[in-house]
């Protein structure tokens, strides 16, 4: 059932208000002033939801793709969910599958994939496997918030690099600049390449549209200090940059 009830204002630090219905729910409900008031009228402001997460073992861990409308066919998410909270997320409406809102579930309730490296490993050993660029983080952000305390991100990252397997991230995290010894080293063959979305450089905006995301003076430091290691062969740091009106 959906939790229907609507703050009155917006959620300092999230981008989402409610649980809006996902597209699978049976029961969906709405609603309606019986004249006794809002749950939330004597507050200051919307109670805060907090971040969740859940532990689990995937059974595959590489998504393919053949849609002519995408810049990769083959990519890997280490988390479902995004803390970021980004309020255009395309992702959102995936969380409806596991039965949770697209609104404030998809960036309060995530779930940690803790045998990602482990069903990486199996899938690049099967006899059959064609290396391909795999894309990290497409449904998810790799570098958002939880990947500090999981370390998902990096450990999958070591075994790319590894086994000199291509791939490539788009972020809006400065937390990358972690595992900028994996990136310069898999740069030098050109196996890497990073792009940074930078949606505007006003923070009040950038606030409100990607609320847990890195600040956009953050993400400019992260991709200075990652082109300070690329190499003739590699552009390791691009931007996807969008001047959004206020």
């Amino acid at each position: 059932m959906t939790d229907a009830r609507k703050p009155q204002s917006p959620i300092k630090g999230r981008g989402a208000a409610s649980r809006v219905a996902g597209r699978f729910d049976v029961t969906q409900v709405e609603g309606m002033d019986d004249g006794w008031g809002s749950v939330y009228e004597d507050l200051a402001e919307a109670p805060r939801p907090a971040t969740t997460v859940t532990e689990e073992r995937a059974r595959s861990i590489l998504t393919r793709n053949t849609s002519p409308d995408v810049g990769f066919s083959q990519s890997l998410n280490p988390y479902r969910g995004c803390e970021h909270g980004c309020v255009y997320c395309f992702a959102r409406p995936s969380h409806s599958y596991l039965d949770l809102s697209p609104g404030l579930d998809f960036e309060t309730k995530l779930f940690a994939k803790t045998n990602a490296v482990e069903r990486l490993r199996e899938e690049l050993a099967k006899p059959g496997y064609v290396p391909q660029a795999t894309a990290l983080g497409i449904n998810t952000d790799a570098y958002q918030p939880i990947e500090r305390r999981y370390g998902i991100t990096r450990a999958v990252l070591e075994v790319f690099a590894e086994t000199k397997h291509p791939v490539s991230f788009v972020t809006k995290s400065a937390l990358i600049e972690r595992d900028v010894d994996l990136l310069a080293a898999m740069a030098r063959e050109n196996l890497v390449s990073v792009h940074f979305s930078v949606t505007t450089l006003d923070n009040r905006l950038a606030a409100r549209m990607e609320p847990r995301a890195s600040a956009p003076h953050a993400k400019l430091r992260a991709a200075r200090r990652l082109s300070s290691v690329v190499t003739e062969k590699c552009t390791l740091t691009r931007f996807s940059r969008a001047i959004a009106a206020s």
